[in-house]
């Protein structure tokens, strides 16, 4: 039984009278459609998750922890609706740059702090102001699911083989209905 199994799943490889062109040239597309999932996902996978790492690694890099001083008493936190409060609250801090110019802007800072309250913030390589860098633990959901470029590799090529299969099948059905205006004819005569 394994043999007669066997024989029905590679019949388009066999050389065979009732093989046509499109049954060698769809097998093709079925094989390559299995090696590019399977060797094109887990790659995608990778090189995303790679190229994620890289740059969380470059964004740390770039970005720097410097002193700040508050030019305005911060004000009290207010208590969310949920009655939560973070404790945290923006007021306008001032800080000195790589090339030595003072900047001004708006920073999160503990509620309540006086003004001349030393703090620390995050700026870039030319001294503005920039958002926390993500730590390895705080890392993006893309770099936490390499599945997802996985998925989409996968997804293209079953795309590509329905059209590939699509585009078969109105070629063999052409190709049927040429057959049969020809022999349809002949076999009408003796049908009579």
């Amino acid at each position: 039984m394994g043999t007669q199994v066997r024989g029905r799943r590679m019949w388009r490889w066999r050389h065979n009278p009732l093989r046509r062109r499109s049954d060698v040239i769809e097998a093709w597309v079925v094989l390559v459609t299995g090696l590019v999932m399977a060797v094109g996902g887990p790659v995608a996978g990778v090189a995303a998750g790679t190229a994620v790492d890289a740059s969380l690694r470059q964004e740390r890099a770039d970005r720097h922890r410097v002193p700040a001083v508050l030019k305005e008493d911060a004000p009290v936190a207010q208590p969310a609706a949920d009655g939560s409060a973070t404790g945290q609250v923006r007021a306008i801090v001032r800080w000195t740059g790589p090339d030595g110019a003072v900047h001004t802007g708006t920073a999160r800072v503990h509620d309540g702090s006086k003004a001349g309250t030393a703090t620390e913030i995050w700026t870039d390589d030319r001294g503005r102001m920039v958002q926390r860098p993500p730590t390895p633990s705080r890392s993006p959901p893309a770099r936490c699911s390499p599945g997802r470029p996985a998925a989409g590799v996968g997804a293209v090529s079953l795309a590509g083989r329905g059209v590939a299969r699509w585009r078969l099948d109105r070629a063999r059905t052409r190709e049927w209905g040429r057959a049969w205006a020809e022999v349809g004819p002949r076999w009408s005569r003796h049908i009579r």
